[in-house]
């Protein structure tokens, strides 16, 4: 019998597929459920177990994560019909990989709070290439308890852990990081276009930026795929536009002026409305290509 602890995993998304298979490959047991089957056949192949339901998947596991689209997702598969807590038992721990709003992490650990589970609310982020290379940064709200259980297999997927505070501090976290790399990939997006059509070439712009005060993360990621033409997600637009929406409400709620992150949250729309949902977040580029009527690949 194994003496690590048996986890269970629920969304297997761009980011939920591959931190799963990194669970999976440090030897941990673990049981999937998803609703689309290619994920779990493939993961099914690989040694894990199949769950048909969030409950049955709670009912056989010492850990159970999930990674979802939005907030009602993660509260119907945590509490509604056919949900982890009514498969959990007391002393199973609940991590929340998703990026929700804060008062429903709370919610949710309210709720498991009082059927002996313990919760905790651990957006990630540092994208596709963080998820299959095991270096996430996990931003943890939660009892720390809860967290010490689960650091070994958080060693696994992340590489920055940080314990923020109480149950919903890590979606606060969250929505601070994504006012940042909203941020970051609109002004990498102004940057190349302000060269293109200033006549300069950008990939050479890029490179004799990218080791000043203007280096990050996005810009030492995202510019290689752009360039070859690439705008295939990574992180998509429409969850970059959704996690805004929530960083939107979040001020609302505590009354906080946010005006960038405004602009960039209309940015972000925009591309919704102009078909690019489902392209890579960097590709708020091609809204910044049309309002200036030049192509960042234009010759």
């Amino acid at each position: 019998m194994s003496s690590k602890p048996t986890v269970g995993y629920i969304g297997l998304g761009i980011m939920g597929k591959s931190m799963a298979h990194n669970i999976l490959k440090a030897g941990f047991p673990l049981v999937v459920h998803n609703r689309g089957r290619g994920a779990v056949e493939e993961l099914v192949a690989e040694g894990a177990n199949e769950a048909f339901s969030p409950a049955e998947v709670a009912s056989q596991v010492d850990v159970v994560f999930t990674n979802l689209p939005d907030s009602p997702d993660v509260e119907l598969v945590a509490l509604g019909s056919g949900g982890i807590i009514e498969g959990a038992r007391e002393g199973l721990i609940f991590v929340d990989n998703s990026t929700i709003k804060p008062a429903t992490a709370r919610l949710i650990a309210e709720k498991l709070t009082a059927k002996g589970v313990l919760a905790l609310d651990c957006p990630v982020s540092g994208g596709d290439i963080g998820a299959q290379k095991g270096t996430l940064a996990i931003m943890v709200g939660g009892p720390e308890e809860a967290l010490e259980k689960v650091m070994p297999i958080f060693n696994v997927i992340g590489k920055t852990i940080t314990h923020v505070g109480e149950s919903g501090a890590g979606q606060i976290a969250k929505a601070a990081n994504q006012v940042m790399v909203a941020a970051q990939m609109v002004a990498m997006g102004e940057l190349m276009i302000l060269a293109k059509k200033a006549g300069t070439d950008p990939e050479k712009v890029v490179a004799a930026i990218q080791g000043g005060a203007a280096q990050c993360w996005s810009l030492d990621v995202k510019p290689e795929r752009l360039f070859a033409g690439n705008r295939q997600p990574g992180f998509k637009a429409f969850m970059q536009a959704k996690d805004l929406g929530i960083v939107m409400d979040t001020a609302r709620e505590y009354g906080v002026p946010i005006p960038a992150a405004a602009v960039h949250t209309q940015l972000f729309d925009a591309m919704l409305q102009m078909g690019m949902a489902e392209l890579d977040n960097s590709a708020v580029i091609g809204v910044l290509e049309s309002l200036a009527g030049t192509g960042l690949l234009d010759e």
